[in-house]
């Protein structure tokens, strides 16, 4: 079952995303390593429904994940068609990324963020499997991920395939997502939590430190770094959770911008790097520089804006994807059974609602 502590995880998450996309600010990844805590999020529920349904919850996952894609790419392929890119059998990947999809020179940068729904249909077709070995040797389960990377990092295995690269990078922080469905990071002692996040913490800042890339210590340039202290993040956030948020109760409009963000993710996440691509040049035209603070903020604002406008135009194919009525906005008023029965409806209160969580669908924000 998720709660609303891991939705409130999520929209800071997805809202750190866009803002470090807009402003390239290295400094987010450190202080919230977006994209490891939002695979965690996802293991978590992963793992919820490999309990309830078993390997039946790949194809319920892909469902959810996939239609939403494919408006995008209904939209973004045949224009990278039509200005240079090369109709090949390989275009078939925007129905099914296994790799990354075909795009051309402008289409490459809108639609990077595509990289993590590979790896985010490549997690989810492993779970079964990693599930099974988890319940049998969660320890080891755990720590492949990491041997794993530190083999490609330090040449044990050099010529590794970017996917296994990427299974090293994060598939550690879905696996924390699995121990934290287990009740495994909530019962660690603090005396053995705190010290085993700080060695963490330190050995992966150490490593940024001593490494740094193009972009000063940004974690997307450093995979070992981004690795131990997205690992560090994760233990503390999602091992000392709070039983509740009931103060986010307490402010509708958070509340439901909260629920919103939750249920649109996968819209937001696909729809905002191409809007981010598209106003760097023309926030430069009209003379607002996209380096200083006038400039970000209008960019990021813009983007925002826009993102919404989209995400109330097909926002709802997330509803159809995950057999729910399709909403304009999410998380309205449930309606009364007398309402119900007026129209001839049934009506269906989901047991998260009844429980205070959001019906969410989980997706992360890649690269940043």
């Amino acid at each position: 079952m998720r709660n609303r502590y891991l939705d409130l995880l999520r929209f800071l998450a997805i809202v750190r995303v866009i803002v470090y996309h807009v402003t390239g600010y290295a400094t987010l990844t450190l202080v919230f390593p977006a994209m490891s805590v939002m695979f965690a999020l996802a293991g978590s529920l992963m793992a919820a429904s490999l309990t309830r349904s078993g390997p039946a919850a790949v194809g319920r996952r892909l469902r959810r994940l996939l239609p939403s894609l494919w408006v995008l790419a209904v939209v973004f392929v045949p224009a990278m068609l039509l200005s240079g890119m090369a109709l090949t059998p390989r275009v078939l990947l925007w129905l099914f990324p296994i790799a990354d999809p075909p795009a051309n020179n402008w289409g490459a940068l809108a639609l990077s963020i595509i990289w993590y729904l590979r790896d985010y249909l490549w997690f989810v077709l492993a779970s079964p499997v990693a599930f099974w070995l988890f319940r049998r040797a969660p320890l080891l389960t755990l720590l492949a991920p990491y041997l794993l990377l530190v083999a490609i990092e330090a040449g044990i295995y050099p010529a590794a395939p970017p996917v296994l690269r990427e299974f090293g990078l994060y598939f550690g922080a879905w696996m924390l997502g699995f121990a934290h469905h287990a009740g495994m990071l909530r019962r660690l002692s603090g005396w053995l939590l705190y010290p085993l996040a700080l060695a963490l913490a330190v050995g992966g800042g150490a490593w940024i430190v001593g490494h740094p890339g193009p972009r000063g210590y940004d974690l997307n340039d450093n995979h070992l770094g981004n690795a131990l202290w997205s690992a560090a993040f994760i233990l503390i956030v999602l091992g000392r959770a709070p039983s509740g948020v009931g103060w986010l109760g307490r402010s509708r409009l958070f509340d439901r911008a909260v629920t919103v963000v939750n249920r649109r993710a996968l819209t937001i996440y696909l729809w905002h790097m191409p809007f981010v691509v598209a106003l760097t040049p023309l926030v430069s035209v009209v003379g607002w520089s996209p380096r200083q603070p006038v400039g970000l903020a209008i960019r990021v604002l813009l983007v925002f804006a826009l993102v919404g406008l989209v995400t109330l135009a097909i926002g709802w194919v997330e509803d159809v994807a995950a057999r729910r009525r399709p909403e304009l906005i999410p998380g309205g008023p449930v309606p009364s059974a007398g309402a119900a029965e007026a129209t001839g409806e049934r009506t269906v209160v989901p047991a998260q609602r009844v429980a205070g969580e959001s019906a969410s669908v989980e997706i992360n924000a890649g690269g940043s």
